[in-house]
């Protein structure tokens, strides 16, 4: 069973996540909460798997509530998916670096946001290619300085070309075809990555590969 926990200010909007979830016979939701402080509360209290979060909010936004989150230990295990109203805009970066799992604009398809929850619960939380694809836009146009020391020079040289290819948006089966290898071994891959660079997910992975140097939007 996949817990729930759903947190934005909306109770209109609360209530059209929880009957749509409802309708799923494994997932269920937990808990609800109007602001980040009680959705961070409850997230100690209940310890949901996901977490499904605005971040507008009063008293502590989505991306605060996020990043404490992410920050504690005993919390390591429950991932959070960022909803919003907005596009692709400078909440994304924010949110993701936070220590967000995914990023999903609330006039998703019902379809498809009930799938986001299966596989942001399976620790599989990837962004979706064209959020990729925007991602790396927002580089080219307004791009970081390299962060150093980020643990890079830990990783062998298989682990780099799977981390680069997961910055480009590509799936795991994507990754062995374009590595000739199979899909079990470039998901070893990338799980060694992730805890060499002590990235929660893919999409801190993505954030990781940019910041650091290893992917430029132009490489891809």
């Amino acid at each position: 069973m996949i817990r729930v926990l759903l947190v934005d200010d909306q109770p209109l909007i609360r209530s059209g996540f929880r009957a749509l979830l409802d309708l799923e016979d494994d997932i269920e939701v937990v808990a609800e909460a109007a602001d980040g402080a009680e959705g961070l509360a409850l997230t100690r209290r209940c310890l949901p798997d996901i977490v499904l979060i605005d971040i507008q909010m009063p008293v502590v936004d989505g991306i605060e509530a996020t990043r404490r989150i992410a920050a504690d230990p005993a919390l390591a295990q429950v991932h959070v998916v960022v909803l919003t109203n907005y596009g692709m805009d400078e909440y994304v970066l924010d949110a993701l670096r936070a220590g967000a799992a995914g990023f999903l604009v609330k006039d998703i398809v019902p379809d498809d946001f009930v799938h986001a929850v299966r596989v942001a619960a399976r620790g599989d939380a990837l962004l979706a290619p064209s959020i990729t694809r925007k991602l790396i836009n927002r580089y080219v146009t307004q791009p970081l300085p390299t962060v150093a020391g980020t643990g890079l020079d830990e990783l062998t040289a298989r682990e780099r070309e799977a981390v680069a290819l997961v910055a480009q948006g590509l799936s795991n089966d994507q990754i062995a075809d374009r590595m000739v290898i199979s899909p079990l071994t470039a998901k070893t891959h990338i799980n060694r990555a992730m805890t060499k660079l002590h990235a929660r997910d893919r999409a801190q992975l993505v954030v990781l590969a940019y910041e650091s140097g290893l992917v430029t939007p132009h490489s891809c």
